[in-house]
């Protein structure tokens, strides 16, 4: 499951489409407000190069850039919180949130969080590593995951999933420059973003299959929040 939780299934990969360009608008939105050019403004440019990827309407990418830099009247105006706690069985988890109604999102949380136990700033967060996370996939034959890591300057690196991503783990501080050298080491960057990677996360072994769907559950209700931007779970494999 890796560090971030991601939704498993095609019906779901399809419903998750239009949630990633909500999510991604606001990341926009959020990087913009430091400069709309991204040529200058680095955390915008790695955000803009993600929604490009992944087909995001120009006219919404432009807008979401105005909107953030306030170019179309008042500035947008997000929080950005961390929940901690844990998904059932113990479980660990942070849930990173971008919401206007910073009530409003505590209210749900403690809801959704019925299920597991929401936990106290630092009462799961000394269990995970603060670093960059970049997907990538080979754009050649024969492109050596490994080599690319240590020469582009990555701390780790987790092989291939099915889909053929490669999840690059950087130095929280070295994420922009990790993303520029990886190209030049026969990798494309899908995706570059700072999160959280557990230290001790918990053996799927040691849960039987109900237990497991019990996780999976808590976890698509946590990610189907509209202010839910990422999910990271201390659950290997």
């Amino acid at each position: 499951m890796g560090a971030q939780w991601k939704a498993k299934g095609k019906a779901q990969a399809a419903d998750a489409r239009g949630k990633l360009f909500g999510r991604l608008a606001k990341d926009i939105m959020i990087a913009a407000r430091n400069g709309a050019d991204p040529a200058a403004n680095s955390r915008l440019r790695l955000v803009v190069e993600q929604a490009r990827k992944v087909s995001m309407p120009k006219e919404t990418l432009e807008r979401a850039i105005k909107k953030g830099a306030g170019l179309l009247g008042d500035a947008v105006s997000f929080d950005r919180v961390i929940y901690e706690g844990f998904a059932p069985h113990q479980v660990p988890v942070m849930i990173e949130v971008l919401t206007d109604n910073v009530n409003r999102t505590a209210s749900e949380m403690r809801v959704l969080f019925r299920k597991g136990q929401q936990g106290t700033s630092g009462s799961v967060s000394w269990d995970f590593d603060h670093v960059g996370m970049i997907e990538a996939e080979p754009a050649q034959a024969g492109a050596d995951a490994e080599l690319a890591a240590i020469e582009a300057g990555a701390q780790d690196f987790e092989p291939a999933d099915e889909d053929g991503v490669t999840v690059f783990i950087t130095e929280a501080t070295d994420l922009d420059l990790v993303s520029r050298a990886l190209p030049n080491f026969g990798f494309t960057v899908v995706s570059a973003k700072l999160g959280y990677k557990p230290k001790n996360p918990v053996d799927p072994v040691n849960l039987s299959p109900e237990q497991l769907e019990e996780v999976e559950a808590f976890l698509g209700a946590i990610d189907n929040n509209d202010d839910v931007q990422n999910v990271f779970v201390g659950l290997a494999g």
